[in-house]
């Protein structure tokens, strides 16, 4: 049977198990242990507190992209989801900000590979390992969205192993006098380290740990049979599993870095097992997670802002090139193409400042968070059906949580999400500008 798909339509393949797994693939299962260093660091010591408090921020936000992609499933995501229930001008700004956050993930995760290759092959130049991963990911990805699902199904269940292998390292190390000696609270209660805008900076990041659920709406119009209910399901199970690993991890691995000096956020993880465990074992790790975790965990990033890009350029808010697709693979290639080139681009640029680019990563998916929220409260506003919990009072909770960690970002987070925020705005008023300008000319023409 022919893989070709109608001309401009993405091609439907997807099963609810294909999602979960594309979303598991996408959040990374052995996140908190590659971002330990920077979560430890920011939070000043109380790392189970970010990512419980994350968690708790990212469930409202995960219920009210379940009840969109159930209400209006687009490729667009929440772009669709504002465009269809505020109008065309807020679903641009949405879609345009949450591309901010789909643009730096990518980056910030080639340059994490270029660290481990660096760990590896220490002669070897940084620029060279993002270029190298950059190749491999979009290579996979040119072939569509099922072979990039049967990769990313091999990488989560080979990352929960790994993850079960090194906790339990970490706690015979814990349990043999490292870190606390204990299994304690500290990492999640602490009076002694407790400071409000350090744990909401850390949270932030958190937020951006769990991004992946998101990115599961944005294949709703690739799921077999149209049957979009599914979509939310998926949402669901993925955080339920993530937030799962996340906390129990940073529980962990909080009480064995207590008095571990912390040079370099990015390979705390690496000196951590080669204390505990010897070098070969952190060599074995920085291994891992490029070939298993690396390249796949990229895989549906380049996915998700692709599908944005398209769905913008469908409905000609972008250029309307980005909304070729592929004949035979059935993807949205040109999109993916600039997208790459963009993530590329951010990486090498930031390659040697990757904690900054960390914190950059989460004003452009919480505005595109607050954009969902209000998507739920305006479509559900106008229309029947009203469930008070679904429908109000879980997006009234995600706007105030995500508002309460968006105004404690980092200053220069929010600098660079506002200069961003006007780029876009430009944009929009120079498109119509030109739209305008060629209607004028075409009824001059046309009396």
């Amino acid at each position: 049977m022919s893989d070709a798909t109608p001309n401009g339509k993405l091609k439907r393949a997807l099963s609810y198990s294909d999602l979960v797994f594309y979303g598991l693939a996408y959040t990374a299962p052995v996140a908190p242990l590659t971002m330990a260093g920077f979560v430890w660091t920011v939070s000043g010591g109380l790392p189970m507190l970010a990512y419980v408090l994350g968690a708790l921020c990212v469930y409202f936000t995960a219920s009210s992209y379940a009840v969109m992609t159930s209400a209006m499933p687009s490729a667009g995501s929440v772009y669709g989801f504002a465009s269809q229930t505020m109008g065309r001008f807020a679903g641009f700004i949405a879609g345009w900000m949450i591309l901010l956050d789909y643009l730096l993930v990518p980056a910030f995760t080639y340059a994490l590979c270029a660290v481990s290759l660096e760990e590896l092959l220490p002669h070897g130049d940084r620029a060279t390992w993002i270029v190298a991963t950059v190749a491999a990911t979009f290579a996979v990805n040119w072939f569509g969205i099922s072979v990039t699902s049967r990769v990313s199904f091999m990488s989560v269940v080979l990352q929960l192993l790994a993850v079960l292998v090194i906790v339990g390292m970490c706690l015979f190390a814990l349990f043999g006098g490292h870190g606390s000696g204990a299994l304690t609270l500290a990492p999640l209660i602490d009076a002694g380290k407790f400071h409000g805008a350090s744990v909401l900076a850390a949270t932030s990041i958190c937020v951006m740990s769990y991004l992946g659920f998101d990115a599961v709406s944005t294949l709703a119009e690739e799921v077999k049979d149209g049957n979009t209910r599914v979509v939310g399901k998926a949402i669901m199970t993925n955080l339920a599993i993530t937030s799962g690993i996340f906390v129990l991890t940073s529980w962990v691995v909080g009480n064995l870095l207590v008095g571990f000096p912390v040079q370099d956020p990015a390979t705390v993880i690496y000196e951590l097992l080669a204390a505990i465990a010897g070098h070969k074992a952190s060599l074995a790790l920085a291994w891992f997670l490029i070939l298993v975790v690396g390249v796949p965990n990229v895989l549906p990033m380049q996915v998700g802002v692709a599908r944005v890009l398209f769905a913008m350029g469908r409905d000609r808010s972008l250029p309307s090139v980005l909304a070729k697709v592929h004949q035979r693979h059935g993807n949205p290639y040109v999109a993916m193409i600039v997208s790459t080139t963009i993530s590329l681009g951010i990486a090498l640029l930031m390659r040697n400042n990757i904690s900054d680019l960390a914190i950059f990563i989460s004003v452009g998916a919480l505005v595109g968070f607050l954009f969902v929220h209000l998507s739920v409260l305006a479509h559900f506003g106008r229309h029947g059906g009203r469930r008070w919990w679904a429908h109000v009072i879980v997006p009234l909770c995600g706007l105030s949580a995500v508002l309460i960690i968006l105004i404690n970002l980092n200053a220069t987070a929010l600098t660079v999400g506002g200069c961003w925020f006007v780029a876009g705005l430009g944009y929009w008023l120079f498109s119509r500008r030109s739209q305008d300008a060629s209607r004028d000319v075409f009824q001059q023409s046309n009396p």
